[in-house]
């Protein structure tokens, strides 16, 4: 199905997917948890362009080395944390996208970015703000590797894989 919005995610490293993705099981209501640690650079891109997108994504990523993030802080949801990411080459890359797909961007994905993996979301309002201290109270920056760009298709539950571009694949 063509017209299946897009979402485009950063890959991490094997040991800080697994970290972030390990924090994720633990905080988020397991029913709830239908896809993996993520942090989403575009929430809803046209399915309909999923070819070009993909052809973009291949051709940047290309000439674009491992990006160095740090898992920086923790943000309080309302209803959920997630870990803040401070990765000031993301941030460019993802701004050079965003302004080759100005056109079809929705007004999520055209507001100002703020790179994060939510690992807990959807809970109640005080098992939010007690996970958030326990987690804060015993934080500190890890350093990670964002190792590529991955293309999903969303139809309604778990996303589906629509293509991986690893960085320096040239």
């Amino acid at each position: 199905m063509a017209d299946a919005p897009l979402i485009l995610t950063l890959g991490f490293d094997p040991e800080s997917f697994a970290f972030l993705d390990g924090m994720r099981r633990r905080h988020f209501p397991a029913e709830r948890n239908v896809v993996p640690a993520h942090l989403t650079l575009f929430h809803h891109l046209s399915g309909e362009k999923e070819s070009d997108v993909a052809a973009v994504l291949s051709a940047v990523t290309r000439d674009v080395a491992p990006i160095p993030l740090v898992v920086s802080g923790l943000r309080f949801l309302g209803r959920g944390t997630a870990f803040e990411i401070a990765a000031p080459r993301l941030a460019s890359l993802r701004r050079d996208f965003a302004d080759r797909w100005r056109d079809q961007l929705t007004p999520q994905d055209a507001a100002a970015f703020r790179p994060h993996v939510t690992i807990q979301n959807k809970v109640p309002a005080g098992e939010a703000r007690a996970t958030f201290e326990a987690l804060r109270a015993g934080f500190e920056p890890l350093e990670a590797t964002g190792t590529g760009l991955l293309l999903w298709r969303y139809r309604g539950g778990p996303w589906e894989e629509a293509g991986a571009f690893p960085f320096g694949a040239a």
